[in-house]
């Protein structure tokens, strides 16, 4: 019997268009709203993406990558998403941001109705060649500049705002205490008990300075598959990806949704990728000392709902269910080995301000 999360994160997962319809796009309308209003004709393959539709259009002379926005999704919020990338490419033009491809009008995105009578948003943007962060073996070097990345990336945003940017989104950390009622759906005991820990924690660090944080517009979802890179290049970041979970939040969220894909991924030293990742961040923009110790707090929240989201969504796409358990015991073991290491220990050596090896 399938069960069904409690009301709070229920609303959660609707506003973040996570109860979306998974409706296909008809493929000649795809193609004939491409070649109208973008001139543009090729080869398309379907992506696999979480909420909404995701396709690679290759021209004869380009690539592209295609985007159809959730049927549920708000347009304002759609909007937000694409008015982020271009203030970025608009007043920071040296980061490493994936440019928008306008239509023939010269508009950001067009609106298109489907088949089953919604209207959806239609973007185009620059495929970029590279490879993506989680396909490399990242050294301490790389680490260090994927930080900056982001520092530099949180930097160029803090004057940047939209109406739609104080949405409800699931994914942002500051509404990890309601992902309790998805705990519900993991069945191994010793994982509910790590679970619990981690909602303890967040509920005795973070909840109460959460009022105080500094806040602005964040990417919501810096993450290895969202990041292209050139390992062989002194620069690496080619292209930051994917600002579907931009929102207004607590800064110190941003290096946490990081972190929390670097942690517990060796038991000899399970915090050492976040060190270094966190002294590359600070090079561009530091953390206030009051916040510091809220970081690995915050990391594990999210390496929490991680896994949790995996079991939720193998209980809705049983054709999924291998893949993504699989996905979730990743994560289980990664959160286990983090939170062996004591946390006074953890947040002394973020005070340290170091990327070097240990724990």
């Amino acid at each position: 019997m399938r069960k069904s999360p409690d009301a709070v994160i229920k609303r959660l997962l609707e506003e973040s268009s996570l109860l979306s319809s998974s409706q296909s796009i008809d493929p000649l309308l795809l193609k004939n709203m491409l070649e109208r209003h973008y001139g543009l004709s090729g080869h398309v393959e379907r992506l696999g993406v979480e909420k909404g539709h995701t396709f690679k259009l290759k021209s004869n002379v380009n690539k592209y990558l295609v985007k159809v926005s959730p049927s549920d999704e708000p347009e304002p919020v759609t909007a937000l998403q694409i008015a982020a990338m271009r203030y970025l490419e608009n007043t920071a033009p040296a980061l490493p941001v994936q440019r928008i491809k306008t239509t023939l009008d010269q508009a950001d995105s067009v609106s298109i109705g489907v088949g089953d009578g919604t209207s959806r948003t239609l973007s185009v943007f620059c495929y970029v060649e590279g490879v993506l962060w989680e396909q490399i073996d990242a050294n301490v070097g790389h680490l260090t500049k994927l930080g900056d990345t982001l520092g530099r990336v949180n930097v160029a945003l803090r004057s940047f705002e939209h109406p739609a940017a104080t949405r409800n989104i699931v994914y942002d950390i500051r509404h990890f205490p309601h992902w309790a009622g998805l705990v519900e759906y993991t069945p191994n005991p010793e994982r509910r008990l790590l679970a619990q820990r981690a909602f303890e924690l967040f509920e005795e660090v973070v909840l109460p300075k959460l009022p105080a944080l500094e806040m602005q517009v964040i990417h919501g979802d810096y993450a290895p598959n969202n990041v292209v890179v050139d390992p062989h290049s002194d620069v690496l970041v080619k292209a930051v990806l994917d600002f579907g979970d931009t929102v207004f939040s607590a800064v110190i969220f941003d290096p946490a949704n990081a972190v929390a894909h670097l942690i517990g991924r060796t038991q000899e030293h399970p915090w050492q990728d976040a060190f270094a990742f966190v002294a590359g961040y600070e090079k561009s923009r530091p953390i206030k000392e009051s916040e510091l110790p809220l970081l690995p707090v915050a990391a594990l929240a999210r390496l929490t709902m991680l896994a949790l989201i995996r079991h939720w969504k193998a209980e809705r796409a049983p054709e999924q269910r291998e893949e993504l358990l699989a996905g979730a015991d990743y994560y289980w073991a990664n959160l286990g080995r983090a939170m062996a290491v004591p946390l006074d220990d953890v947040i002394a050596r973020f005070r340290c301000r170091a990327g070097v090896p240990g724990s």
